[in-house]
C-alpha cells in the first residue's frame, strides 16, 4: 500500500545527502559549507510547510502523538500505524527541530543573519555566543542520533518491516486492511518548494 509521496521522499534521500555533505566540508574545512547548508535550510522550511498542508502521511498532527501512545507503541500494546510509528514520529519532530537550529546558528555564523531586520537589536553577542555553541554541540550530537534512526531502520529490517524500501517505493507492507492514505497534489510541494527557496534567497538578499 503507498504511504508516502513522492515530495516526502525526495526530501528524505536529498536531506541525507547534504547532511553527508555537510559533515564532510565542515570537519575538513573544505568544500561548498555555506552552500549546503542553505540548501538544507531551504529543505527543512518545504518540510515544515509539507508538514502541516501536505499528504496525509506527512502531516505532523498525522504522526505526532502523545507520550502515553509512544509507550504503549514501545510496549508493543499499540497497534501498527499507517507512515510513521509513534516512536518514529518524534524521531522525525527531533530530527528536523535539530537540524533546523544547526541551519540557524550556521546562518549566524557565516554572518548571513546580520543583514536581517532589527539584528542590531536581537542578534546580540550573547545570542550570537549561544548560537556558536550550539553549532558546534550539534556537530557531535547530530551523528549520533543518525546512528540511532539508522539503527532503528535496521531493527525494523530484521522484524520484515522494510523502511528503506518503503522510502524508495512509497509502499509500506503490513498495514491494517481497510486503511487508506490522502495525498495532495505534488504541484502545491513544488509551489511549496519555490516559497521556501524564496525565504533562503531573501536571507542572502539581506544579507548583502
Amino acid at each position: 500500500m503507498k504511504v508516502w509521496d513522492l515530495a516526502t521522499r525526495l526530501y528524505h534521500w536529498v536531506q541525507a545527502g547534504l547532511f553527508v555533505g555537510l559533515m564532510a566540508s565542515g570537519f575538513s574545512g573544505n568544500g561548498p559549507h555555506v552552500q549546503l547548508g542553505l540548501a538544507l535550510f531551504t529543505l527543512l522550511v518545504w518540510r515544515i510547510v509539507w508538514g502541516v498542508i501536505g499528504s496525509e502521511t506527512s502531516r505532523f498532527r498525522q504522526f505526532v502523538r502523545s507520550p502515553k501512545t509512544v509507550v504503549l507503541y514501545l510496549l508493543g500494546r499499540q497497534p501498527e500505524a499507517t507512515g510513521h510509528n509513534p516512536a518514529g514520529g518524534w524521531m522525525v519532530m527531533i530530527m528536523i527541530s535539530a537540524l533546523l537550529l544547526q541551519c540557524i546558528s550556521g546562518l549566524a555564523l557565516a554572518g548571513l543573519l546580520d543583514g536581517l531586520p532589527l539584528a542590531q537589536y536581537w542578534l546580540t553577542d550573547g545570542l550570537f555566543s549561544a548560537l556558536e555553541s550550539i553549532h558546534f554541540g550539534l556537530v557531535n550530537l547530530l551523528p549520533a542520533m543518525i546512528g540511532l534512526h539508522v539503527g532503528a531502520v535496521l531493527f525494523y529490517k530484521l522484524r520484515g518491516k522494510p523502511l528503506t524500501k518503503a522510502m524508495i517505493t512509497g509502499i509500506q507492507v503490513r498495514l491494517t486492511d481497510g486503511v487508506s492514505v490522502k495525498f495532495v497534489s505534488q504541484l502545491r510541494a513544488l509551489l511549496m518548494l519555490v516559497v521556501s527557496a524564496s525565504v533562503t534567497m531573501a536571507i542572502i538578499a539581506f544579507s548583502s
